[in-house]
């Protein structure tokens, strides 16, 4: 029950892309590990604290930051993995609405959903939306999203059939 602690605000956050919020100490020093600014080589980073804490703005705002840097490329550039479709598609939601709400990335940066489901053209959606990303099997895999989230059988599917090629072109 004790409260998170906040980053001390004289810091600068080491993002572009970063929150609009007050980090928690956490996040600030996840922030620091896993930046690209300055040609600082991200470190790997393991984030333990409780509920509702902030764990996925841990990795979400660096993500963003280094795609955002890294427009120009085509194709994946982060792979997410998640150990259950629910958690994937939960997190989805959250990586839509960051994405949406920024203008210096609404329509530059792209996800995709890439959970076992998505065959049904009618059903999933083929573009970024307010409250989604793209599940069209077909579309990300003609056009490679910069962010892939996915579940570790799907990417061992996708990494073993030919016909999944171009997602790794």
């Amino acid at each position: 029950k004790l409260p998170f602690v906040k980053a001390k605000a004289e810091e600068a956050i080491p993002l572009q892309i970063a929150p609009a919020f007050p980090p928690y100490d956490h996040q600030f020093t996840a922030f620091k590990r896993l930046t690209t600014q300055d040609n600082h080589k991200p470190q790997s980073t393991l984030v333990t604290t409780g509920t509702s804490s902030g764990k996925t703005e841990c990795f979400l705002y660096p993500i963003l930051d280094y795609c955002y840097k890294n427009t120009d490329r085509k194709g994946i550039k982060i792979i997410i993995l998640y150990p259950m479709n629910a958690l994937a598609t939960d997190q989805a939601k959250r990586l839509a609405e960051s994405i949406w709400n920024d203008e210096r990335i609404k329509g530059k940066i792209t996800a995709g959903l890439f959970i076992g489901e998505g065959k049904d053209k009618k059903k999933f959606p083929k573009e970024m939306g307010e409250n989604h990303i793209i599940e069209n099997r077909d579309t990300i895999i003609d056009n490679p999203p910069d962010i892939l989230l996915t579940n570790f059988k799907m990417l061992d599917y996708a990494l073993l059939r030919n016909n999944y090629h171009n997602l790794w072109s």
